[in-house]
């Protein structure tokens, strides 16, 4: 299987989250404290494949086992590339989120719009370095 065709994701809730032609950004004025954090890292995934900045996404909005998966720094970059090519546009809501133990871990439950269809989805992530990152999507 190709680096542009790994199944880290399923392509489509990365492509919700990161394409919103109605709405820029993410909205996390509804959650305070780490929840915000989160929220806020959500936010900037979705405001960074906007973007086109496929280096940024690999680099500061996806956790290192994310990357690796991936193929490393360069197959990152090319298989969001690919799978972000192929979106049209996409709305999504961050509807909840809850914190592991230790708040080290949290699961974010979002809604996204596809083609006119509501799709709830899953975003884990992890925090690393002191930051929060994305680690897998389905």
């Amino acid at each position: 299987m190709n680096a542009s065709r790994l199944p880290l994701f399923a392509c489509a809730p990365l492509c919700a989250l990161a394409l919103s032609a109605c709405a820029a950004t993410v909205s996390t004025s509804s959650f305070s404290g780490v929840k915000h954090d989160v929220a806020q890292t959500i936010s900037n995934l979705q405001a960074d494949a906007t973007a086109g900045e496929y280096k940024k996404l690999c680099s500061v909005d996806l956790a290192a086992a994310a990357v690796s998966r991936l193929g490393g720094a360069k197959g990152c970059e090319a298989a969001l590339k690919t799978q972000l090519g192929e979106v049209d546009s996409f709305e999504v809501s961050v509807q909840s989120i809850q914190l592991g133990a230790g708040e080290t871990t949290a699961t974010a439950h979002v809604k996204s719009v596809q083609q006119g269809k509501s799709k709830p989805s899953t975003v884990l992530l992890v925090k690393q370095a002191g930051k929060w990152k994305v680690s897998s999507l389905g």
